[in-house]
């Protein structure tokens, strides 16, 4: 375990996630939010676990597996990533869309904006988001995260907004 809050608790992601990440990532939510990762089979999925892992060994954080603390149900992600084209690591978030609405993404965000600060001791954490995902960015905003404005990333074809801490 990583991270508990009141209702959730954050985990590394391990070989076994494979179907919660294929799920996640080639959900339509997923696609339209973050963009397509290019996972369409449980090989990619595992690959993306690989990944994650590799991340957490080499930055000492990552993305995390977020699951319902009284049932172990697995709901989402949640950590920071360390990205190219951004001087510092940022949150990111993606969820099951069935689990949308339940407040499990500004739950996440926050420990994970507390653990950065006080476990890894980041001074400066930062988070993206498409111009239209309006509860992303209500995320950001309710847990203190400040808009920036603008950046565009290497790889992408628009603008990302863009925060801070």
């Amino acid at each position: 375990m990583i991270l508990q809050t009141d209702r959730l608790v954050l985990r590394d992601l391990e070989i076994g996630d494979e179907a919660f990440i294929l799920e996640l990532l080639t959900s339509r939510g997923f696609k339209e939010n973050i963009g397509d990762r290019g996972v369409a089979d449980l090989e990619g999925a595992g690959g993306y676990i690989e990944r994650a892992q590799t991340g957490y060994a080499s930055n000492g954080f990552g993305l995390w597996r977020v699951e319902i603390r009284a049932t172990g149900e697995v709901v989402g992600l949640c950590g920071l990533v360390k990205r190219d084209g951004l001087e510092h690591p940022d949150i990111g978030y993606a969820f099951l869309e069935r689990f949308w609405g339940r407040g499990f993404a500004s739950e996440a965000a926050a420990a994970v904006l507390k653990f950065g600060r006080n476990s890894v001791g980041l001074s400066t954490i930062v988070a993206i988001t498409t111009s239209g995902n309006l509860s992303s960015i209500a995320v950001l905003k309710a847990i203190g995260m400040q808009d920036a404005g603008f950046i565009r990333l290497p790889g992408y074809d628009s603008d990302s907004r863009y925060f801070t801490t």
